[in-house]
């Protein structure tokens, strides 16, 4: 089946261009091709406003060489007593979205968050007390007897745990990123949630396009903030990288898609005027605001207050096990994350990708939250399991243990495409992974921050209660 949506004052409705064979299945591509030339629109009208719309097909035509078709249609006007406020609600899906299957995999996630925050408790209640008794007892011992003593463990990396990691400039940058992204998306969610957003087309891209720009003082204040503690000297550049990163890639991907659009003569196709407008939205808005912020990070929270000195010399990384690398823990750190808001991802791909209107945003704004628990607790527990193996490569290691939930999203993402969907051919395949590719790299820089965000709280909060010689 070949289906087309079109909008009449917002509302949409959607139609059978043609079919296959007996057009009763959609993969019976062995027989004729038929085209439905004739539409039948029912328009219901309460107090001179539409109100409900409807489209039908009818007169199927078989396709032959040299044929001539000729399309009619009929328009029916109706009274109807819907309200103008009440006009969406026949294409919400309550028994879809309100699925006991939703709800369970809320519980599910619940669940989850709290095993994680009792095991991180433990990990602060249990093992670090064992910790700070064992090194209460090294301190009690003389020199000799210390250097001569089996000292381990996460204390021993105490002079280069607050070392600023390598290449520090994108390090905040991409930290300054999610901060905003998280902001935006609290944001947008919240006005989602006060405002029904989804009854006017393209408004919920719109106030995200806004929210985004009107947060821009976020990113620089954190960013540019953290590499002033971090001793970043080209605070310029670190600024300007800050607001360019994000609005490039998302531009760069959509503007590509876009050309193809054009090429196919698609009616997703941005017109130029307002790919320009997007550009001077960043330029005349995103920008300023960005160094706004920036200026205010680095005056109020410019200065470190370690609760050590980092030592000149930078440690040697002993040896340890495979499961300890960085790497391992990199990618293990996602799972739990994705599993927490994996049937959300369904429901949400579901939405936008097969016509589907989502208005629960109430289950959003919890999935939301409860992603924000385990991320931090999950990045906590590994950042203890690394400086433990006394590997203090702690900075970029937290950020890329939560960000590693965009592998997920997009592998998900992947199986959506080949088992969910009928996409095929160059600008469907191309505007189906583009636009994953950008929810999941946004997915990922929000993520990795929150992960950083409770590991640098957990870092300092270990350092800060232990006796440093």
């Amino acid at each position: 089946h070949y289906w087309y949506q079109m909008y009449v004052d917002d509302l949409p409705a959607w139609a059978l261009v043609g079919d296959f064979g007996d057009g009763r299945g959609d993969h019976d591509e062995g027989g004729d091709v038929f085209i439905w030339t004739h539409k039948k629109f029912d328009f219901g009208v309460n107090s001179n406003q539409f109100v409900d719309v409807n489209v039908t097909t009818g007169n199927r035509v078989k396709l032959q060489p040299g044929i001539t078709l000729h399309f009619t249609y009929q328009v029916n006007w109706k009274t109807s007593s819907i309200s103008f406020e009440n006009r969406f609600d026949k294409y919400l899906d309550p028994t879809f979205f309100q699925h006991r299957i939703h709800w369970f995999s809320i519980f599910n996630s619940f669940m989850m968050v709290i095993f994680l925050v009792g095991l991180v408790a433990m990990i602060l209640m249990r093992t670090l007390r064992k910790d700070y008794a064992r090194y209460g007892r090294e301190d009690a011992l003389d020199d000799i007897e210390r250097d001569i003593g089996d000292e381990y463990g996460w204390k021993q990396v105490h002079g280069d745990v607050f070392r600023a990691p390598v290449h520090v400039m994108w390090f905040t940058t991409l930290v300054g990123v999610g901060h905003q992204l998280a902001v935006a998306a609290l944001a947008v969610i919240g006005f989602a949630i006060a405002g029904e957003l989804y009854t006017g087309r393209g408004s919920l891209l719109t106030t995200v396009i806004f929210v985004y720009a009107a947060t821009a003082p976020v990113c620089g204040f954190f960013g540019g903030g953290l590499y002033a503690r971090m001793g970043g000297k080209d605070w310029i550049k670190q600024t300007a990288l800050a607001a360019a990163t994000f609005p490039a890639f998302v531009c760069g991907i959509a503007f590509a898609i876009n050309f193809i659009a054009i090429y196919y003569h698609a009616s997703r196709a941005i017109p130029f005027t307002t790919m320009l407008v997007v550009v001077a939205l960043w330029l005349f808005v995103i920008v300023p605001l960005t160094l706004v912020g920036a200026v205010l990070g680095r005056n109020l929270t410019g200065t470190a207050s370690n609760p050590c000195r980092v030592n000149p010399l930078p440690r040697a990384i002993p040896e340890k096990k495979w499961f300890m690398e960085p790497l391992v823990i990199v990618l293990l750190g996602g799972v739990l994350p994705f599993g927490s808001i994996f049937i959300e991802m369904y429901f949400i791909f579901t939405s936008f990708w097969a016509y589907k209107i989502y208005y629960v945003f109430g289950f959003m704004l919890l999935v939301f939250l409860i992603l924000v628990v385990v991320v931090v607790c999950v990045v906590i527990v590994c950042t203890y399991f690394l400086l433990n193996s006394e590997d203090y490569r702690w900075h970029w290691t937290s950020f890329l243990a939560g960000a590693s939930i965009a592998v997920y999203i997009y592998l998900y993402s992947i199986y959506y495409f080949a088992f969910k969907t009928k996409m095929y051919g160059a600008f469907q395949t191309s505007f189906y992974f583009g636009y994953m590719l950008i929810l999941s790299a946004g997915m990922g820089l929000l993520c990795g921050t929150l992960g950083h965000v409770g590991a640098n709280f957990f870092v300092r909060q270990i350092y800060r209660n232990v006796k440093i010689d």
